[in-house]
Formats: structure tokens, C-alpha cells, sequence
């Protein structure tokens, strides 16, 4: 048992080896540009790249709808079927089903 601690132990007698050894982990824990901190940028990183491409598609999306918004065909759609205007000389019916209406908490 003697001889193996002897035989794991004889590098670190080096007093270069130690210094090396001590210095790599300093680097790797302990610094301010220590792997652990690279790590934890390159996740945020990736985080703001997936937001980002999320938000590049809502922007198409969006820049699609003003496109449809900007004729007037699409503006009299999006006029009639979110605020319900009508021309003149013109009735509109809406109906809705019992699955699509929301449900009051007392019933």
C-alpha cells in the first residue's frame, strides 16, 4: 500500500507539475474566464438564438399581415370579421355555437 502512494504521489514531488496542476484548475473553476462561465454564457447564448429566430418569424408573420391589411380588400375582411362592420343596406348574423362559448364560473 506504502509502494502505491508512493508511486501516485512521486509526480506531484515536482514542484513544475504542481504548479501546472494547480494553475489548470485555477483555469478550469476558479478564474473569471473559467470553463464554468463559458459554459454558462454559451447556454445564454443559445437561449437568445432560439428567441431570436422566434422573433424573426413573428416579425414575417406580422410583416405578411400588414401586407394583407394594406389592399383594401384585406383591410374590409379584417374590418368585418373582428369588429363586425357592415356596409350599408346590410344585416349581419352571428352565430356561435355552445362549444365555443366560454362558460361562467356560477353555471
Amino acid at each position: 500500500m506504502a509502494l502505491l502512494k508512493h508511486k501516485f504521489l512521486k509526480p506531484f514531488k515536482n514542484i513544475f507539475i504542481l504548479i501546472i496542476a494547480v494553475f489548470i484548475v485555477w483555469m478550469l473553476f476558479f478564474d473569471a474566464n473559467s470553463w464554468l462561465i463559458h459554459h454558462e454564457l454559451n447556454n445564454d447564448i443559445e437561449a437568445l438564438e432560439s428567441e431570436k429566430e422566434y422573433y424573426q418569424k413573428e416579425i414575417e408573420k406580422d410583416n405578411k399581415a400588414l401586407k394583407k391589411l394594406s389592399t383594401e380588400e384585406g383591410l374590409e375582411k379584417f374590418a368585418r370579421e373582428a369588429y363586425y362592420m357592415k356596409r350599408e343596406n346590410e344585416e349581419i348574423f352571428i352565430i356561435e355555437y355552445e362549444d365555443s362559448l366560454k362558460n361562467k364560473p356560477n353555471e
